[in-house]
């Protein structure tokens, strides 16, 4: 079986990678965007403020891998998922989701 070769997608923009994985890979018109967290590009850290800042955070960071750095964005996007540390900040989460994703949204599990 021949390999599919992939070109590693990265930005200072978004929060690096926090371990061994890029933050993106494109193979062939397909871009792979690794679980991005509320994490500060700048500090690194975890944003404060709780769930709300924390998925605002992790949705501009992957905003970020999709436009400048992919070429692409939101409405491009096919499938995500959504892990939560608490089921009862689904409706929050899904608020903040709503302004990234405004239609033609993409398929979802939630968890």
């Amino acid at each position: 079986m021949s390999s599919l070769i992939g070109s590693m997608i990265s930005t200072e923009k978004a929060a690096g990678p926090t371990g061994p994985y890029s933050q993106a890979v494109l193979v062939d018109r397909t871009v792979y965007i690794s679980g991005q967290m509320g994490l500060d590009p700048s500090s690194g850290q975890l944003m404060s403020g709780g769930v709300e800042k924390e998925a605002k955070q992790a949705l501009k960071n992957m905003g970020e891998i999709l436009g400048p750095a992919a070429g692409c964005d939101f409405t491009n996007v096919v499938k995500t998922t959504v892990l939560l540390a608490d089921i009862n900040d689904f409706n929050t989460v899904n608020d903040i989701y709503k302004q990234y994703f405004k239609s033609n949204f993409p398929a979802r599990a939630a968890y």
